[in-house]
């Protein structure tokens, strides 16, 4: 079947399953791989809650019928070396597109020509979310993230701990979200993935298993050529502390060449 064939069938599977969404604006475990040297890439992230909370909860912007929106654009300085900078935006049920908040995410990497057996890399993330929609307005993000291709397997693992500088949670400890990825390449265009989003509470208290947030999200990755980017995903609460039904989208368009002169 080619690649134009499976993606219309592809969306109707992904568009029936229920899922539990994240708040998040931006729904993605990391790689390790940078953006090339001298090359920028810009993402849209989409995220839609079709069945989540319908009352404000501690001040905050309920979920239901929300669309979130990011706007991603990083560059490669090094090839161990990059910066992505985010902007976020929210379309409450019934409301007009309001302007969320700014990130800015500088990020190192052991480089693909030290030739390691797994790629690591650290991203540390920091920005502000205005209060209609995030507890802390000021939030500082650590991803660590180890990953492994074997053959047409790949998998991802981001231990990931979060810091609230300023709001409701600021100076009450360290949150700990982990994510995790497994994919497999089912043909040259298309990839088949398993991601987990994780809110596990404090590091030196975590929560109940009924009182965290945590989902699955079945995905799917479609090999547009080399300078594209598409996701798409839908998944599975594993807590009733989740919301029920959510799909998220990324597509990304990389741009610029290398020094050189190559892509």
């Amino acid at each position: 079947m080619t690649r134009t064939c499976w993606l219309p069938l592809l969306l109707l599977a992904i568009a029936t399953v229920p899922l539990a969404a994240q708040d998040n604006y931006e729904v993605q475990v990391y790689g390790a791989e940078l953006v090339p040297v001298g090359r920028t890439i810009f993402e849209l992230h989409s995220n839609y809650t079709a069945n989540g909370s319908r009352v404000a909860t501690g001040g905050i912007s309920p979920s239901y019928h929300a669309l979130h929106e990011t706007l991603e654009i990083t560059h490669g300085f090094t090839d161990w070396f990059e910066i992505g900078f985010y902007a976020f935006a929210a379309v409450p049920k019934g409301g007009g597109l309001e302007y969320v908040g700014n990130h800015i995410r500088p990020r190192v990497s052991v480089p693909q020509r030290w030739n390691w057996p797994v790629g690591l890399s650290l991203s540390q993330e920091v920005g502000y979310q205005r209060r209609a929609f995030a507890e802390d307005s000021w939030s500082w993000e650590i991803r660590p993230i180890i990953d492994q291709q074997i053959g047409r397997f790949y998998w991802a693992v981001n231990p990931t701990v979060e810091v609230a500088l300023k709001g409701e949670n600021a100076g009450k400890g360290v949150e700990f979200a982990p994510n995790v990825q497994v994919n497999l390449d089912v043909s040259r265009g298309l990839n088949i993935a398993l991601e987990y989003y994780g809110g596990l509470g404090k590091l030196n208290n975590l929560l109940p298993a009924s009182q965290t947030d945590q989902q699955l999200i079945p995905a799917i990755n479609i090999d547009f050529g080399p300078d594209w980017e598409f996701n798409l995903g839908t998944g599975i609460a594993l807590t009733p502390n989740t919301d029920r039904l959510a799909f998220k989208m990324i597509v990304g368009r990389r741009i610029g060449r290398a020094p050189g002169g190559a892509k």
